[in-house]
């Protein structure tokens, strides 16, 4: 292990860490379980494409779900069987909602697909990169997100150090100390991949110091590979395996909340990525199980390797849970939560299981109000204000939680561990983002349908203005083919034909489509009249004499009634009675004005 400059990050906190339990006992091999739920969603990006249906036979390590985009990863069969449902089931996730899983049902034989090792150093990095994403490759700290995204330095920083976590910080999780233990060799392999892709000037292992045995086997494994990594032994604070805390004490370095740790020329992948991308490449083994601590109230903690989609129930009975146990908390003491369904199954980013009781967890007294004693803020490793953003995630004023940088908050539960009035403060900031998050959703969505709106109108618009164009040129050329007839006719008649093709100026396109309308009308107007026309009888020969007779009589009423119209005009004084009826008479009921 090499000496070097250790820098310090602000707050953390010192909680009983509870993890000689679990390390009594080497690393076993969990039994297979009765079936296996592989969610398609594992990891932060899209949701993998399910390649299976219902009734498949599949193998072991065979690709069930496909990347569906650059920020996804593929998820794979943990065993052989059969397909029994792809659908909705249970998921470890605090909300206790469904998600899109592929339920196995194991036929007990385990057989694996063809499996082929990669020499990755003659590959191109964008091959190498696509591999260890079709290999469900992703960050098996916690945060889940697919590892093949960042082997690709900055353009414009060059990449100054490759910061390998091993430093484990969180209470009761012990199994990457037993991963650093006994598979040192692969880790360091792993290690190199990422190196050979992002070439940094140099490669820190950051262990702490409480895990001496971890930091030995791995300072062996580097020197019998004949690799310059550096193994850094740094003090035990929680959180101190966070990235940007880890980055800061072995660099000196802080990362921007705006910017990723490769604007600043840094990053960084956990052991156990490192260890899961050499299985891929070196093995042809798809990333089908991982490492869980089983601990808390239970007769034999340990460390077992678990296939992914084994039920969390399942699972924790290989411990032997203790007849008061209520309950089982995914992940550690201080980020962890309780599962609400207890068959929900182990999942990419599930790092540890802890049987809860109430004589282990004693329930926390009634929360309080706040004192504003400060003692949050003095503890919070990213220097936030969490009295300041609970008062506003409190009284639903998401603004303001934004304007004190609730998403700079990495909730790791410090506040939550030092404050004396006991208020749950994670779970304030939790409720907060999944409300902005929520917002921001619906306000997309809107804008969305604005923008198709928007479009809808752009498009009318331009459909009318069209139309008003044909019928512009459709009005010219007709006038033009009158002046033309017009001409024609002057000329045959002797007439000037300058006269007769003498036309309006230029018109616009409204006066053009006027023009047109009063056109169509006259000539409507025309059909109508011929119509008409057609329908009176032409010859009064061709009619039956009764009907000669019909006629005449109607003619001759006419004939009457236009003199009595003419009579009447010439002289209105002599009906003065016809000309201005009486007036009715008041009978109390017609409304005066």
């Amino acid at each position: 292990m090499g000496l070097m400059q250790l820098f310090k990050f602000k707050g953390g906190v010192k909680p009983a860490t509870n993890k000689a339990q679990s390390v009594t006992l080497p690393i076993a091999k969990a039994p297979l379980p009765s079936v296996v739920a592989v969610p398609l969603h594992q990891s932060i990006g899209g949701t993998p494409r399910p390649l299976v249906q219902v009734g498949d036979k599949v193998l072991k390590g065979q690709m069930i779900g496909e990347a569906d985009g650059w920020i996804s990863a593929a998820v794979h069969a943990p065993t052989s069987g059969t397909v029994r449902e792809v659908g909705m089931y249970a998921a470890a996730h605090p909300s206790g909602l469904l998600t899109d899983c592929v339920v196995i049902e194991p036929d007990g034989e385990d057989r694996w697909i063809e499996r082929q090792s990669v020499d990755y150093k003659t590959l191109t990095p964008e091959q190498v990169r696509e591999l260890l994403r079709d290999m469900g490759v992703v960050g098996l700290g916690g945060a889940a997100f697919p590892s093949h995204a960042k082997t690709q330095a900055s353009r414009s920083v060059p990449m100054e150090e490759l910061v390998i976590n091993g430093a484990e910080c969180e209470p009761y999780i012990t199994c990457d100390d037993l991963l650093m233990r006994e598979r040192a060799a692969e880790v360091v392999k792993g290690i190199a991949i990422f190196r050979d892709l992002l070439q940094p000037k140099k490669v820190l292992i950051g262990i702490e110091d409480n895990k001496p045995e971890a930091a030995a086997a791995m300072a062996q494994a580097v020197q019998a590979a004949g690799e310059d990594f550096q193994v850094v032994s740094v003090p035990t604070l929680y959180p101190a395996g966070g990235a940007k805390q880890l980055i800061r004490v072995l660099t000196g370095k802080e990362v921007p909340a705006n910017k990723r740790s490769t604007d600043m020329g840094v990053q960084c992948f956990n052991v156990a990525t490192a260890y899961t991308a050499w299985r891929a490449l070196g093995h042809g083994e798809p990333v089908i199980s991982r490492l869980v601590t089983l601990t808390g109230n239970v007769a034999e903690p340990r460390n077992y390797e678990v296939l992914i989609g084994t039920p969390m129930d399942e699972l924790l009975a290989i411990a032997g849970p203790k007849a008061d146990t209520d309950g089982i908390i995914m992940g550690g003491p201080m980020m962890g939560f309780l599962v609400p369904e207890a068959k929900a199954p182990v999942v990419k980013a599930t790092n540890c299981l802890i049987a809860h009781s109430p004589a282990l967890f004693p329930p926390k007294a009634p929360e309080m109000p706040c004192i504003r004693c400060g003692s949050c803020a003095q503890v919070c490793p990213h220097e936030l204000q969490p009295f300041e953003m609970y008062w506003f995630a409190r009284a639903k004023n998401f603004g303001k939680t934004q304007e004190y940088n609730i998403f700079d908050c990495i909730e790791c539960g410090c506040c939550s561990f030092v404050c004396p009035s006991r208020i749950p403060l994670v779970q304030y900031f939790r409720f907060a983002k999944s409300e902005i998050w929520a917002r921001e959703r619906d306000k997309k969505a809107a804008d969305g349908a604005k923008t198709r709106f928007e479009f809808k109108q752009l498009r009318d618009e331009r459909e009318k203005q069209e139309k008003a164009e044909k019928l512009a040129k459709a009005a010219a050329a007709q006038a033009a083919k009158k002046a033309a007839e017009a001409a024609a006719a002057a000329a045959a008649e002797g007439g000037t034909p300058a006269e007769a093709t003498a036309t309006p100026a230029a018109q616009s396109p409204e006066e053009a489509a006027a023009a047109a309308k009063k056109a169509a009308i006259a000539a409507a107007m025309e059909r109508a009249k011929a119509q008409r026309a057609q329908a009176q009888p032409q010859n009064t020969d061709d009619l039956a004499p009764a009907q000669q007779q019909e006629v005449a009589d109607i003619e001759a009423r006419r004939a009457r009634l236009r003199d009595i119209a003419k009579t009447e005009l010439a002289h209105p004084e002599a009906h003065p009675a016809e000309a201005a009826p009486a007036a009715p008479a008041d009978d109390g009921q017609t409304p005066k004005n």
